[in-house]
């Protein structure tokens, strides 16, 4: 019996903005345990939250990213629960108006075809919600006892709730890479799954082909690491076809990955709505959003990720290059500009890829686009041949700007296309080894590599390779 696997997912983006959600407290990772924490966001009898207003932008620069309706009067909501890292009792967070409401992400898969254009698989959402991050467990191995860091406690998140639209994990890995890129593109995020900046609870249910009615889903919390989200996903859909084919049921619960087994295993019985007693939030007023709020920030959004990846291909890049020249805005926005002077667009963005893009994640860029021009025009022309251009002339104007022709010269890069010059050298060569010569006369063609070796030698590297080689074999051929 063949099943069909359905996902949705509820995304966590831990916003960049300089304090917490609901207080004046420090947002930042990496401190020593407890030290961003006030009576706020303790949860202190007789405190009281006050709104981040950058909270609030992020989310509707982010939804009007994703095509989301924005709503224009939205309101918090207190989910009460109760765990050691909740010092609270309750996480503000909302419930029945979130700030937006449906949208989608177009992503693309690794093994989809995009050549053509823009993805074409767009995920849709149910709503993006604003909240606050709880606290941190930690469970060291080997102790009795777990330890709690409230750092995190009250850090500003959004959730994006996706509709059921994903049906692997492959799927999956797309859409969160899809995420974190426009994120980071937004500048509301660094992304950073490793230091749970950007983690998602994975809803999986399994159904048999043709059946209406979706499977019953198991919700897999936290996952901070796409390898683990895939690990888990493969177990959780065999574990759940084993089961109905055995004439099982499934149950409704929240489940815990074990990156050691590969596994996952019951961590509770899924809570409904009603279990976490949602109640309007006494102390916090609606959010009210003008339209020309929201006009501001729909005028600031700019080119977005996929939009800018169709333009790359509109460009003459292949995928692969648009793909990595668009993953990050600033590389683009550089690109474009040092395309707009660049003589050949595709060669550029080869030695963008390869050349310019790890040199960027060190310092700024010194070289102008002209200069970049020149350099691509002595390669067109012959001038320098384009592996050194690649390897030896833009590595050292990559670290020193300066003349591009001029640098070229006093590398000795300049290629010699002089007939008599290259004709003097190659009969000197051929005079100074008459036994190759003769081999080569009699059918060791491979000899020719030797030959051109011996005259870069003496030519100082100077020589230019295809007219140096066509003189050697008229040579070589002539000679008797």
């Amino acid at each position: 019996m063949s099943y069909e696997t359905t996902i949705g997912l509820e995304t966590h983006v831990q916003l960049a903005t300089v304090s917490k959600a609901f207080c004046g407290d420090r947002n930042e990772f990496g401190a020593e345990p407890n030290r961003h924490i006030s009576e706020v966001s303790l949860g202190y009898p007789g405190t009281l939250p006050f709104l981040n207003e950058r909270q609030v932008e992020f989310a509707v620069r982010l939804g009007l990213a994703l095509g989301s309706k924005i709503n224009r009067r939205s309101t918090f909501d207190r989910k009460n629960y109760f765990y050691a890292d909740l010092p609270k009792g309750y996480q503000i967070t909302q419930d029945d108006r979130p700030i937006c409401v449906g949208g989608a992400l177009p992503i693309r898969t690794a093994s989809q075809q995009y050549a053509a254009g823009a993805p074409t698989v767009r995920v849709q959402l149910h709503h993006i919600h604003m909240e606050e991050d709880a606290g941190k467990s930690i469970h060291a191995a080997g102790e009795a006892f777990s330890r709690v860091d409230l750092n995190r406690a009250g850090t500003p998140l959004l959730e994006v709730v996706t509709e059921p639209d994903l049906h692997s994990a492959e799927e999956v890995d797309a859409f969160m890479s899809g995420m974190r890129q426009l994120v980071r593109w937004l500048e509301i995020s660094d992304g950073n799954m490793e230091e749970g900046s950007l983690r998602c609870d994975v809803n999986v249910s399994v159904r048999k082909q043709g059946q209406a009615e979706l499977g019953t889903r198991c919700e897999i919390k936290n996952m901070n690491s796409m390898r683990f989200a895939r690990r888990a996903i493969a177990y959780e859909v065999d574990r759940q076809i084993a089961l109905l084919e055995k004439g099982e049921s499934v149950m409704q619960q929240t489940r815990q990955f074990d990156p050691q087994s590969g596994t996952t295993s019951a961590l509770r019985e899924k809570e409904n709505a009603h279990d976490y007693r949602y109640f309007p939030d006494p102390d916090l007023p609606p959010v009210v959003l003008t339209d020309a709020y929201v006009q501001t920030l729909r005028d600031t959004l700019g080119i977005l990720p996929w939009e800018a990846y169709t333009e790359l291909l509109a460009l003459g890049l292949d995928p692969d290059d648009a793909a990595l020249i668009g993953e990050e805005k600033h590389h683009y926005l550089s690109f474009v500009r040092y395309a707009r002077a660049s003589p050949a667009v595709p060669e550029l963005a080869k030695l963008w890829v390869n050349r310019v893009l790890p040199f960027l994640q060190q310092r700024e860029l010194g070289l102008e686009p002209e200069q970049f021009a020149t350099l691509q025009t002595l390669i067109a022309d012959g001038e320098v041949s384009a592996a050194n251009a690649a390897s030896r002339l833009l590595t050292d104007l990559l670290e020193n700007p300066g003349d591009v022709r001029q640098r070229a010269v006093d590398l000795g890069l300049i290629q010699n296309t002089d007939t008599d010059f290259l004709k003097h050298i190659a009969r000197e060569v051929i005079g100074a080894n008459p036994d190759k010569a003769n081999a080569y006369r009699k059918g060791k063609k491979g000899l020719i590599g030797f030959f051109m070796g011996e005259v870069m030698k003496k030519s100082g590297g100077s020589a230019e390779p295809k007219e140096t080689q066509a003189l050697l074999r008229g040579l070589l051929e002539e000679t008797t």
